[in-house]
């Protein structure tokens, strides 16, 4: 199939799961939910947006900073001013088309400085592999640190999954899921042994290769101190603008660190879903989900996800295009890479 036309039914297909998930948020809201999602809305301190934001572009000023020191090696030395706007110009991007702000920060850059895009593509899967094992870091943080509440969720879950909500998970069922588990782990080691020959099976080898080669990478970096020190910064102000967005509504200003946390994982994973829009739909409906664990209303947690994806939205949106409009002249008396002669 062609790859134009598997694009775009993929762009649909994720499009409709967000418009589901929106539908499926608001369809059992009554007249009276709408009126407490209205009032939260109402009530919510908007003056708090200009913190959240303020986070968000300290993180992504660390991410530009992160981004030029896997360069070094490479022997590349942009402007930081041209590295920071090609990264929000990259995420305004991904609001239109997911993964699309990945390639075009690489050829913005490369056309204002002397870096080749093609060189930039390993810094990025580099970057990725990192900030995929700081989300696993994430995730067994919020395990651990609330084992007992997130336990008893999960263990309420599966419950209902295997068999009846009546039912308890027993010590035999347990040792099953983990050995059908360990099964489909070995079956898939098998596979990709067995079937190396096949495009698709190289094609998924390839990107675990590619995640594990840009973790590595990191040995060859000059400045490895800064460079972990930048990715945990950046994930630190994740946290922070959930933290400060509980803030913002009254309902919401009684969680804390551990609730900001839970928050960050499913936020993170809903925006792996490369859904339009900056994960329209799938961010507020993981969200929604993730607080209700916290006895926080279903109405007043879908009014959070609507209100924490919307600030990320625009954000993303105008610092983009203040960035798109800033670097021609940021750099007018400099001629784009592709126009010399």
């Amino acid at each position: 199939m062609n790859k134009k036309i598997l694009s775009i039914l993929q762009y649909i297909l994720f499009l409709g799961l967000s418009i589901f998930l929106v539908w499926w948020s608001v369809r059992k809201i009554t007249d009276k939910g709408w009126d407490d999602i209205k009032n939260a809305f109402r009530n919510a301190n908007y003056l708090l947006i200009i913190p959240v934001m303020i986070t968000l572009l300290l993180s992504h000023y660390s991410r530009a900073l992160r981004w030029k020191i896997l360069m070094e090696p490479m022997g590349y030395k942009p402007r930081l001013a041209n590295v920071y706007m090609s990264v929000l110009i990259g995420y305004m991007a991904n609001l239109a088309v997911p993964r699309l702000g990945e390639v075009l920060k690489c050829t913005i850059l490369a056309r204002y400085e002397k870096v080749p895009a093609d060189k930039l593509v390993g810094t990025i899967v580099a970057e990725r592999a990192f900030d995929v094992l700081c989300l696993v870091l994430v995730i067994l943080i919020t395990f651990f640190t609330q084992a007992d509440l997130i336990g008893g969720y999960l263990n309420d879950t599966l419950n209902t999954i295997v068999r009846s909500k009546t039912s308890s998970l027993s010590a035999t069922k347990i040792i099953i899921l983990v050995g059908v588990l360990l099964l489909g782990i070995t079956a898939v080691v098998i596979v990709f042994k067995k079937f190396s020959h096949i495009t698709f099976i190289q094609k998924i080898r390839t990107i675990f290769e590619g995640i594990w080669h840009g973790i590595t990478s990191v040995r060859y970096l000059k400045n490895k101190g800064w460079f972990i020190f930048h990715t945990i910064f950046i994930w630190s102000m994740y946290l922070l603008s959930v933290q400060i967005g509980f803030w913002a509504m009254k309902e919401t200003a009684v969680y804390s660190i551990p609730n900001a946390l839970s928050v960050l994982t499913m936020g993170s994973l809903a925006m792996i879903v490369p859904a339009p829009g900056g994960g329209i739909g799938v961010y507020a409906w993981f969200v929604q989900n993730t607080m209700l664990i916290y006895g926080l209303k279903e109405t007043i947690g879908f009014a959070f996800g609507q209100l924490m994806w919307s600030v990320q939205f625009f954000f993303a949106l105008i610092s983009g295009f203040i960035a798109l409009s800033l670097l021609p002249y940021f750099n007018k008396n400099r001629i784009p890479v592709n126009e010399k002669s």
